[in-house]
Parts: C-alpha cells; structure tokens; sequence
C-alpha cells in the first residue's frame, strides 16, 4: 500500500494572505484538522493546523472581557502562523515511510505532493488507523 491508495484527494488550500477568520470557518465547516498553505504557483509553503489556531485566536473573542489586542488576533494572516516547510511525501511513497515519518517528527499530518510540489493529498494519522490491518 502506498500514500496514494489511502490519501485524501480532495484537498483545500488557502492563500498566504488568507485571514484567521476565513481559516478557522474553512476549518470548521470541513471538520478539517489541517489546512495547506499555497503560493501563487498553487505550491506549497506551509501548513495550518487547528492546534495552531487555537494558539492563535484570543479566546477572549466575542466575550464580555473583550479587548481591541484580541481582535487584533484576527488580522493575522496564514504566513503569519502556518508552519513552514511541511514535510511532505509522494503519492509512491511505501506505508513503511510513512509510519517511519509520524514516528520520527512531531506531525500529525503529511501533504502529498507532484513533483512540483502542488498539493495533490493529505495523510493523517487517523487516515492509517482507518485502513489499518490487524493480523
């Protein structure tokens, strides 16, 4: 089995200029973890997850205790806290490699490339634990 039979094909990406408000409604209404990050040669250059989000967004936001430091949380745009760099993986790439990635780096999720490095799939952990096989 290989990156290319259990990734998810079907992937959003968002600009580096995108804002958190935009981010975090993409997130949400796709029940997504993880949002690439493209350039405008649609490559990638980063990835947003919703870890990052939370650390990012005042969650004083829409309370009593609201501040205009808060708000403020909200211009900020996905090169602003997308990680940089992704490790990202081929559709040829072996399940051992993969496995062997999750294990090695403090990732949750790999961006499946061309060899342009246009974002072609993603890979989460929970995509292995859906087509696990238990001998």
């Amino acid at each position: 089995m290989k990156a290319q039979d259990i990734m998810t094909k079907e992937v959003i990406c968002v600009d580096m200029d995108k804002r958190l408000p935009e981010i975090k409604q993409i997130i949400e209404t796709n029940a997504f973890h993880h949002l690439p990050v493209v350039d405008e040669d649609r490559k990638i250059v980063g990835i947003i997850s919703d870890r990052d989000l939370l650390r990012q967004i005042s969650p004083f936001i829409d309370h009593a205790s609201e501040q205009p430091r808060d708000v403020d949380t909200l211009n900020r745009a996905a090169h602003q806290v997308m990680t940089r760099q992704p490790v990202t993986i081929k559709a040829e790439t072996s399940m051992s490699e993969i496995i062997s990635w999750f294990q090695r780096v403090d990732i949750s999720c790999l961006p499946v490339t061309d060899e342009e490095g246009h974002v072609i799939g993603i890979i989460s952990w929970r995509d292995l634990i859906l087509h696990a096989t238990f001998n």
